[in-house]
């Protein structure tokens, strides 16, 4: 894995490896990463990684966090609860050196300790087929994590339906990875 383009264009991220059985760790590919990440800055959604407070949830490697701010995020906090996905974590924060721009919770991503500030753009990556995702979508917003009209990107091996008070934007397929385009009322 390696981050796509922005400041830290092309360095590579600590490698999975055969990783924990039970993490669920499923990283999303350099190409999927790429292709939706192309969409997000095209222009349809505005600017949504200048300056912005990012919310990385089921963060696993952090890749999807790590891109954001590789391409001008300010600052992006990512939660998962699991050994191994916050040793990588913070392995790929410290391969980039940007511990001062990024904060790592170790909790379950459905029980959000009260936000410092809310985010303008959201990664759920919750393990597929589960059913974590509306819970913690839902968490977050009740914790004051979501910004109104923060864009919410939802990977899922299914395409899903819109919690409420979140207005679906789009679904969009890459192979086996549906991503659901949300946005906060």
């Amino acid at each position: 894995m390696r981050i796509v383009a922005g400041r830290f264009r092309g360095r590579a991220l600590t490698p999975i490896g055969k990783g924990d059985a039970g993490a669920h760790l499923r990283p999303t590919t350099d190409r999927v990463r790429e292709s939706l990440f192309n969409m997000l800055a095209g222009g349809r959604f505005g600017d949504p990684f200048d300056g912005t407070q990012v919310l990385d949830l089921f963060a696993g490697s952090g890749a999807l966090g790590l891109e954001a701010l590789s391409r001008g995020a300010a600052h992006v906090t990512f939660v998962d609860d699991g050994r191994k996905a916050q040793s990588l974590i913070k392995g790929n924060i410290r391969l980039l050196g940007c511990s001062d721009e990024t904060t790592v919770i170790a909790r379950d991503a459905r029980r959000l300790p009260p936000a410092d500030a809310p985010c303008d753009l959201i990664f759920l990556d919750p393990p597929y087929g589960k059913g974590m995702g509306a819970a913690a979508l839902n968490a977050a917003r009740d914790a004051g994590w979501i910004a109104p009209e923060a864009l919410i990107v939802w990977e899922e091996n299914a395409a899903q339906d819109e919690p409420e008070g979140f207005d679906l934007l789009e679904h969009k397929r890459y192979g086996d990875s549906w991503m659901t385009l949300l946005e906060a009322q």
